[in-house]
């Protein structure tokens, strides 16, 4: 009776165990926004961003009960938010590259208006 491992509280208990409500959405929005990076940034960030917001409500829900909730919707909820945090470092990069090329290309545009005349009129 010594050797015994310790009884973990609610262990024995009657009532199941049900998923984290956003558990799997926050997952599915935290995979869509790594490759979402690419449709310059936009969707990634919204993406992520939606993801990061669904998995802290579900973390705060978590923390509240954890016998309540299975352990797979746990896991779940911790990889979306991990590719969400991924997905939203790719997104703004890769946004912040896009607006300093088009800053820069205008800019180019700008300097000699000249060249740009020339080229639409010999359309």
């Amino acid at each position: 009776m010594e050797n015994q491992p310790p009884i973990q509280p609610n262990q024995f208990s009657s009532t199941p165990q049900v998923p984290l409500p956003n558990g799997t959405a926050a997952l599915v929005l935290g995979i869509i926004s790594i490759p979402g990076c690419i449709c310059y940034g936009i969707p990634g960030l919204i993406c992520g961003i939606i993801a990061l917001v669904l998995s802290n409500k579900d973390m705060k829900l978590y923390k509240l009960n954890p016998a309540a909730y299975t352990t797979g919707s746990l896991s779940n909820l911790k990889a979306g938010k991990v590719c969400a945090i991924i997905g939203l470092c790719l997104s703004v990069i890769y946004f912040v590259f896009i607006v300093i090329f088009i800053l820069s290309v205008g800019f180019a545009a700008l300097s000699d208006p000249q060249h740009i005349w020339e080229h639409w009129n010999n359309r």
